[in-house]
Formats: structure tokens, sequence, C-alpha cells
């Protein structure tokens, strides 16, 4: 289901609970709502509404990936970003780092497994101001 995009800073400034592999629904709605839009490349769950730890973007060839319960664990090659967001009418700087690795959870046959990633670039920005969306940080 496409939902509607959160703009309530007190929704969106609390750190969200952990993802359970029943919060797959939570995770559809999320693509849904990310495939979607025109503007956006990347949607926390906390956007649409549900205070849990999900993200989605869109990599490289402009599929939507999710991650449950990510986390950056390393990051390297720190820059200033001035980042848009759905949730917010300004444009924010804010330090970003262009080499992330991030741990994270994929739903396979009803269960989270674990995962790693190594980003870069743009996927990488994206997943930070997701996983900042997360922690309850608005940029």
């Amino acid at each position: 289901m496409i939902r509607e995009i959160i703009t309530d800073e007190e929704i969106l400034s609390k750190p969200c609970d952990a993802a359970t592999a029943a919060d797959a629904a939570i995770a559809d709605d999320l693509v849904e709502t990310l495939l979607a839009s025109d503007e956006a490349v990347c949607l926390a769950a906390n956007q649409i509404g549900e205070t849990k730890r999900i993200v989605a973007y869109l990599n490289e060839a402009g599929r939507p990936q999710v991650m449950y319960n990510p986390r950056v664990t390393q990051k390297l090659k720190p820059y200033t970003a001035v980042e848009a967001c759905l949730s917010r009418e300004e444009p924010t700087a804010v330090t970003r780092y262009d080499w992330v690795r991030v741990s994270y959870e994929v739903l396979v046959d009803g269960e989270l497994v674990e995962r790693k990633k190594k980003l870069e670039g743009n996927a990488a920005q994206a997943v930070q101001h997701m996983i900042d969306h997360c922690e309850g940080i608005l940029v």
C-alpha cells in the first residue's frame, strides 16, 4: 500500500524500535511508497508513520533494496553534503562519509538474516540519511 509521507517532527524525532520478521508488511509498504514517488531515492519506515528500523533505497540499477535494523560499522572519507528530505522543507548541511560498511538484516524465508555491505557515493549517502531517520535524527 502506498502511504503518505510523514512530516510530523514529533514522530520523526523518536528513535525507532528494532524491526522483526513480523514487520514484513511495513517493508512492502515502504517499497511501494518509494517506487510511487518521483522525488524519493530512499525512505525510512518512520517517514510512512511506522517507528521500526526499516529502510529502503534505490540501488544503481533503480531497484529497491530493503534493510532491516541497519547500522554503520565503519566509515571513511568525510565530506559535507547539503541534503533535501521529503519530510523537511529546507535542505540542510550535514557530514556524510563517501565510503561506509553497513550491517543489516534481510528477510529470507520468513526469517531475518544478517548481511554486511560496503557502500560508496550516492548509495552510501542515502543509507546514512535513512539510518539517521531510524535514530530520530532529522537533517
